[in-house]
């Protein structure tokens, strides 16, 4: 068996000198931070399964009905004219992730991206299963092709399928809602095509990254870690190895170094770096190299740490700074993001939404009794039950006004939209030229008010002196 690859600082492991992809086998590890990350995997892997079954105000805590363009996140539900607010959410979870760089390097890379939670929580899992540690996948994978490797493979890359596929069906709930995704289901995929073709497509990529591209994702394709360089210090706390501890490396009793270069540390690195040779672009975050190497330092006698969670002031002996500027800065802005976002959403995110625009045409209608303008209101109703609508003349409208065609009471249906067209109608002796008119929306359930201000327009007074009907574009 062939010695596995020496990393180094340049050119990037998983790729050999040829061109050619060279495939990782990490080592499994345990300690106290794989347990800790592991149960964190479980944790999000349970919420994004769980979280289309969790009703929150008679809908998926997070429900993205693109077919009805009502978008429901844990009880605030938004339609497309409130989806500007999301900017706000997007600004603040961004400063956020900028904040936690700053401060603890690529944890997210680590522990949280989905990415990184499926592939080491799951599919090295199922690997690890059938194929067995890395020694014995590294053997089977320079044997040649036998019925047992066959059968290995298959029932490997089945188990992938079957795992792609279940993620992908997930991630189709979150806009189809459980219940319409099961009849789906039920009738075939030649009633649902469009549904059917999504789950084929996400499966099929999904299988091919946690598949075969893997570490590849995250060294090639992910921006996140060329951002990084932008947004550490040297007092950002990450994985790290201490230089003036270990060295100089050699085997115990030889050398005044820590470390015995036992390679432990490089076997169980995912994106197949040796941290040894400083923080690289392709180091995650992952810890796995720091139980590998406390590992060994319980079995040789000497202190735990010499890979550890530092920042490079730590490693030079420096002092530590946690709150610096950019501390200060991202976490002001992310704070401002979300505290916008919560404020915008409160106001503007209501259980009902109305927009009220003028009928196209003639923009009034004249004659010597009254000036008429013609709109056209639209009501949408967010909640999961039936509104009771009245629309009237609000307070700010000049007296005399008249509204017509809408002041009866109507219903909507649960998240459901209405249209109905209102008449305001200007008595002659009422009508003193253009002005305001401002109508008020009343919703139960709830007791919303909702008033919209609207321009009436009409001609000069003095023209309705005459009994000819006009009209005015």
């Amino acid at each position: 068996m062939a010695a596995p690859k020496q990393p180094n600082l340049v050119s990037v492991t998983t790729i050999n000198a040829d061109g050619s992809r060279y495939f990782l086998h990490p080592s499994d590890v345990r300690g106290r931070w794989n347990i800790t990350r592991r149960l964190v995997g479980v944790l999000l892997i349970a919420i994004y399964v769980l979280l289309p079954w969790i009703p929150i105000n008679g809908a998926p805590a997070v429900f993205l009905d693109v077919e009805n363009r009502m978008f429901h996140l844990f009880g605030l539900t938004l339609v497309p004219q409130d989806l500007w607010v999301m900017f706000f959410a997007v600004s603040g979870l961004g400063f956020g992730l900028f904040f936690v760089t700053s401060l603890l390097g690529r944890i997210w890379c680590g522990w949280a991206c989905p990415y990184t939670v499926f592939l080491d929580h799951v599919y090295r899992r199922i690997e690890r299963w059938i194929e067995g540690d890395a020694p014995a996948r590294r053997a089977l994978a320079e044997a040649p092709w036998t019925a047992g490797k066959i059968f290995k493979r298959v029932v490997k890359h089945l188990a992938y399928v079957l795992v792609a596929a279940a993620i992908a069906h997930v991630f189709l709930s979150y806009f189809v809602s459980l219940r319409r995704l099961y009849g789906f289901m039920q009738e075939g995929p030649m009633q649902h095509l469009t549904a059917f073709g999504i789950v084929a497509f996400l499966t099929l990529v999904l299988w091919f990254c946690f598949g075969y591209f893997r570490e590849q994702f995250c060294i090639i394709m992910c921006p996140y870690g060329r951002l990084q360089s932008a947004l550490t210090d040297d007092d950002t706390i990450n994985v790290g190895y201490d230089v003036n501890r270990g060295e100089p490396r050699g085997a115990k009793g030889k050398v005044e170094g820590d470390c015995i270069d036992c390679r432990r540390c490089v076997n169980v690195c995912p994106t197949g770096i040796d941290i040894r040779n400083g923080l690289q672009l392709e180091c995650i975050g992952c810890t796995a190299c720091i139980d590998a190497c406390d590992d060994v330092m319980v079995k040789i006698g000497r202190p735990k740490g010499l890979i550890r969670y530092d920042s490079f002031n730590g490693f030079a002996g420096k002092a530590r700074r946690i709150l610096r500027p950019r501390i200060y800065a991202y976490c002001g802005l992310a704070a401002l993001g979300l505290l916008a976002l919560a404020l915008v959403a409160t106001k503007k995110a209501r259980p009902y939404n109305a927009t009220i625009s003028r009928v196209g045409g003639t923009g009034f209608y004249s004659d010597a009794q009254s000036v008429r303008n013609i709109y056209k209101v639209r009501f949408i109703n967010k909640r999961n039950q039936t509104a009771t609508v009245t629309i009237r003349l609000g307070d700010g409208t000049p007296a005399g006004y008249e509204l017509s065609g809408a002041e009866q009471t109507f219903t909507v249906n649960a998240h459901d939209e209405m249209s109905r067209t209102c008449v305001v109608i200007a008595p002659a002796a009422a009508y003193a030229g253009p002005a305001d008119v401002v109508l008020a929306i009343h919703a139960d359930p709830g007791d919303v008010a909702l008033e919209k201000t609207v321009r009436f327009l009409g001609p000069n007074p003095s023209s309705l002196q005459t009994d000819n009907p006009s009209e005015q574009p």
